[in-house]
């Protein structure tokens, strides 16, 4: 039977993965890397441990010992933890971490995805066993966008493009075309909350992929929680990339919209 390692972060991703994982046949080794890591996992895995984002030793090792050779790295780690204090670096993950030229999300994964491949092991493309949850081009909830709304929308999906190309993030939030916020390293949820306390209501959210994305790590992801922070930013409208994006949650995140008025687009 093939093993699959899985570096968990937050969000419900990572229990997706690892369920198709096991549906497929595969023996799931999983690692969750912060404390936010969704506990469920465990029930589709072999053996699960928690080991810090910022102990990489610990984490090589631990993938070595059950001689796995093919990896995924999936849920959200947003690299603030680096910056704040939150966690600390051993002396591996520090060497690492100075070695770089910039400290651009790409950059760090990059560097992740060597040293994984310098202890033997691939990165697996994370979308492989769960692109059933890409939707396709079309409206996802019953409400369609409003002719305001799909100009906002619009204009909102070409900046992303242009914010995902210099590697800074992918989520913009737009009122009347104009741009109330652009993700940086806060992440999404920090992003739409001050963009739609900026537009005071009736903002939208745009969410796409790199132009260059790498499918092994940090593939756009949207879910209920999205929904959650939309509703307390009063943000009206929601776009992903078609074919892109990975939404997680489907049906619960579908409902929490539609009551509360909100609009879901796959552009």
């Amino acid at each position: 039977m093939e093993k699959l390692g899985i570096l968990a972060g937050a969000g419900r991703l990572p229990v997706e993965c690892a369920r198709a994982a096991r549906q497929l046949g595969y023996e799931v080794y999983a690692v969750g890397l912060l404390p936010a890591t969704d506990p469920e996992i465990a029930q589709f895995a072999n053996d699960f441990q928690m080991i810090s984002v910022a102990q990489l030793d610990a984490i090589l090792n631990y993938l070595k010992s059950k001689d796995l050779r093919l990896i995924t790295m999936i849920g959200k780690v947003t690299k603030e933890l680096l910056f704040n204090g939150a966690v600390i670096p051993d002396a591996r993950m520090l060497q690492l971490i100075m070695s770089l030229p910039d400290r651009n999300d790409d950059t760090i994964m990059l560097a992740f995805v060597r040293e994984l491949a310098k202890a033997g092991m691939e990165t697996f493309d994370q979308t492989a066993l769960i692109r059933k949850l890409m939707p396709h081009r079309g409206t996802i909830t019953k409400r369609e966008p409003t002719d305001e709304e799909r100009l906002d929308l619009e204009f909102g999906m070409r900046i992303a493009k242009e914010l995902g190309r210099f590697d800074i993030g992918q989520t913009v939030v737009v009122k009347n075309r104009a741009v109330m916020a652009l993700e940086a390293i806060e992440g999404t949820d920090a992003c739409i909350l001050r963009g739609g306390q900026l537009a005071n209501g009736g903002a939208v959210v745009a969410k796409v992929s790199k132009p260059k994305q790498d499918n092994r790590f940090d593939v756009p992801t949207v879910g209920y929680h999205t929904i959650e922070i939309m509703v307390q930013s009063g943000a009206t409208a929601l776009a992903i990339e078609a074919d892109k994006t990975l939404l997680v949650e489907r049906e619960k995140m579908v409902a929490l919209a539609e009551d509360n008025g909100i609009t879901i687009v796959a552009w």
